[in-house]
C-alpha cells in the first residue's frame, strides 16, 4: 500500500521522536516501504551543525543509524532553508513531494490553546497534500 514513507525529524529532538520513529519503522516493515528521513536546517550555523553539509553528514548517520537498529531500508534528504522556522511547512511541503513519499508519519503534541490561532505543522501537511499523513502523540 505505501511504497515511500517521509519522516520530518529534528535532530536537536531526536529523545522525542521515537514513537514516530518506531512507528514509521514498523509501518515500512510491513509495507515494504522505504523511509526517508527529512530535515531542515537553516544556511547559518546552529545547534546542531556549523554548516548545512555538516547537517546533511549528520542527517545521514542518523539515516544510517536507523536502518541499523530497525532493520529498515532509509535515505536523508536534508533541505536548507533561509528561515527554517517561518518555512517549515512550504518545506515540508516541497519535500513530500521532492522524496515522492505517499504517506508522511510525523511526531505531534497534544493540542493547545495556541494551535486554535496557528495551525500545528502536520494540520498543515495534511491538508496541502495527497499524501496520506499519520501523525504520532507522544
Amino acid at each position: 500500500m505505501f511504497h515511500k514513507i517521509m519522516v520530518p525529524v529534528d535532530l536537536a529532538h531526536t529523545d522525542r521522536l521515537d514513537r514516530a520513529l518506531s512507528c514509521a519503522a514498523d509501518l515500512a516493515r510491513s509495507h515494504g516501504a522505504a523511509v526517508t528521513y527529512v530535515g531542515v536546517t537553516g544556511a547559518v550555523p546552529g545547534a546542531v551543525a556549523h554548516t548545512p553539509q555538516e547537517y546533511a553528514e549528520k542527517l545521514a548517520a542518523f539515516a544510517r543509524a536507523e536502518a541499523d537498529a530497525r532493520g529498515i531500508d532509509t535515505h536523508a534528504h536534508a533541505v536548507t532553508s533561509h528561515d527554517p522556522a517561518v518555512d517549515l511547512d512550504k518545506t515540508l511541503l516541497k519535500a513530500v513531494r521532492d522524496t515522492g513519499a505517499d504517506l508522511v508519519v510525523m511526531a505531534t503534541h497534544v493540542p493547545n490553546v495556541t494551535d486554535y490561532v496557528w495551525a500545528a505543522h502536520g494540520a498543515d501537511v495534511a491538508a496541502h497534500t495527497d499524501a496520506s499523513v499519520f501523525l504520532v502523540r507522544g
